[in-house]
């Protein structure tokens, strides 16, 4: 247990001591940034799947 107490102490004293934290506003930015991009490789992915749907239903109705 006493090993398990010293890592939390010592990742708490990595974080506040030796981590560089972005500022308020870069990381608004990024957010953003992430966010955007997230939403448009779900579209991508969604149109993929839907041309791939169409397709092999299609392909199946073409076969009755």
């Amino acid at each position: 247990m006493a090993g398990f107490v010293n890592y939390v102490k010592e990742s708490f004293d990595e974080l506040k001591n030796n981590v560089t934290w972005p500022t308020w506003a870069e990381a608004q930015r990024l957010t953003i940034v992430v966010a955007v991009f997230s939403i448009i490789f779900s579209l991508a992915i969604w149109g993929v799947d839907t041309v791939f749907s169409n397709v092999i239903e299609t392909y199946f109705n073409w076969l009755k």
